[in-house]
């Protein structure tokens, strides 16, 4: 579909790190309006664009629409949320202004919940949801490095696709960005968590490890398997079908990162707060609700909010 028979012209990034402003800059270079707000990096940005490395490619989008604050960005057809769960009390101020009858808000945040939070002051209505499978870095003011993968997995929230999910999707792929139609978002969710629980965990508690560290240390790669496990048999007791075979084709993707550090290892590096509750926190809860086993989930958040207690 051209960009001319879509209703996403006008798109806003709220967060942008590494993912918004990876996705961001794929989308303006397509042709989108694209807005991105922007605190620390924007005087950077301003005079020097907004830059991604990724394999074999490198781009620099020069002149990108940033702004300071919402309020000069004024109502869209997509927001676009990139920030980290950690922040979601923020976005009650941010996300009024950007507000139109029609406007769509979809979710690129990490864990469980943020859909549910979002709905709850904006209405259900207006939100997606999407998981991101790429290994991305922000390394510098206003530079993206792009390692591997890139596919969004896309969905309603609470509802089966609609003409407006396959429109998103399309504009997407348009932007060149691998994108999916997923029938059941809370499953693609879980899916995810099946690799963010133990990857993004041991690498903190395991001492600031990357994932070619934990596939290689035989007690860190035994625990990634056994929370994996976990991870999957909590989801079947929620009604989300994942085949154990998952396991392994997580473990073959990851052996193609080489060393990579998880985004919650860099915010934990950096001294930003970690999506702990979201991610870990969140899953346990469900976990013990639905009465799963969830014995490695709940050592594995203990140490988490141990090694974290100012962030968490």
């Amino acid at each position: 579909m051209s960009a001319s028979h879509s209703s996403f012209q006008k798109i806003a990034i709220v967060g942008s790190g590494a993912v918004g402003s990876y996705y961001g800059v794929l989308l303006a270079r397509s042709g989108k309006e694209t807005h991105f707000l922007m605190r620390s990096d924007l005087a950077h940005v301003k005079t020097h664009g907004l830059e991604i490395r990724s394999q074999g490619e490198s781009f620099t989008l020069s002149k990108p629409l940033i702004h300071a604050s919402t309020n000069t960005i004024g109502p869209c057809d997509l927001v676009i949320i990139a920030l980290k769960a950690t922040d979601n009390d923020v976005l009650t101020d941010l996300i009024p202004p950007l507000l139109g009858p029609h406007t769509a808000i979809l979710t690129l945040q990490n864990g469980l919940g943020n859909e549910a939070f979002l709905a709850s002051h904006f209405g259900q209505e207006r939100i997606l949801g999407g998981l991101c499978f790429v290994c991305l870095n922000r390394t510098a003011p206003g530079l993206v490095e792009h390692f591997s993968q890139g596919m969004i997995a896309l969905g309603e929230f609470e509802r089966p696709p609609a003409e407006r999910t396959h429109r998103l999707v399309a504009d997407f792929q348009n932007a060149g960005i691998n994108c999916r139609l997923m029938d059941d978002l809370n499953l693609a969710r879980w899916r995810k968590l099946v690799w963010n629980v133990p990857f993004n965990g041991l690498a903190i508690v395991g001492g600031g490890v990357d994932v070619s560290t934990i596939l290689n240390a035989p007690s860190l790669a035994h625990l990634t398997r056994l929370l994996m496990t976990e991870i999957i048999g909590i989801a079947k007791q929620l009604g989300h079908a994942i085949p154990l075979t998952f396991i392994d084709q997580q473990l073959e993707a990851t052996l193609g990162m080489g060393p990579y550090k998880p985004s919650s290892l860099l915010d934990f590096l950096s001294g930003k707060r970690v999506e702990v509750e979201a991610i870990w926190g969140e899953a346990l809860r469900q976990g013990k609700a639905a009465n799963a086993e969830c014995r490695h989930l709940e050592m594995l958040y203990h140490l988490l909010k141990a090694q974290c207690p100012a962030q968490v």
